[in-house]
């Protein structure tokens, strides 16, 4: 899709969370096949970077992901404990509803390539039909 629009590359992050050889706990492994794209709170609370996070781990953490301040950048500290104040925070793409298993990677790496020749083959045979 993304070559179709145009695009000379695109990656994808949070599908190899949710795989066997990634260390990520197992519950933020079940939190990514359970969530959709609804369950997504883009913030900069907690890094001063605007980034997507599961609300589902906000929740856990005690905040409520609909009410969160804004970050100040200048005043955060990375120092000593401070960088591991939101290690539960868990960070997820808008694409994490077309996960719907923990599998291992070389299982997501081979539907990817196959999703993506079909996808080429349909994208060149419509555009010939376009020539035609």
């Amino acid at each position: 899709a993304a070559q179709a629009m145009g695009a000379d590359f695109a990656y994808v992050g949070s599908a190899f969370v949710a795989t066997d050889e990634a260390r990520a706990v197992d519950a933020y492994k079940a939190m990514i096949v359970a969530s959709s794209s609804d369950d997504i709170v883009y913030s900069s609370l907690f890094t001063g970077v605007l980034g997507n996070y599961l609300k589902g781990s906000i929740r856990n953490a005690g905040l409520d992901p609909d009410a969160l301040p804004e970050s100040d950048p200048s005043k955060m500290s990375f120092a000593g404990d401070a960088k591991k104040a939101w290690k539960d925070i868990w960070g997820c793409g808008q694409g994490i509803g077309a996960i719907k298993a923990v599998v291992p990677a070389a299982d997501l790496v081979a539907r990817l390539g196959r999703e993506y020749e079909a996808a080429r083959a349909k994208f060149a045979s419509s555009a010939a039909t376009l020539r035609a």
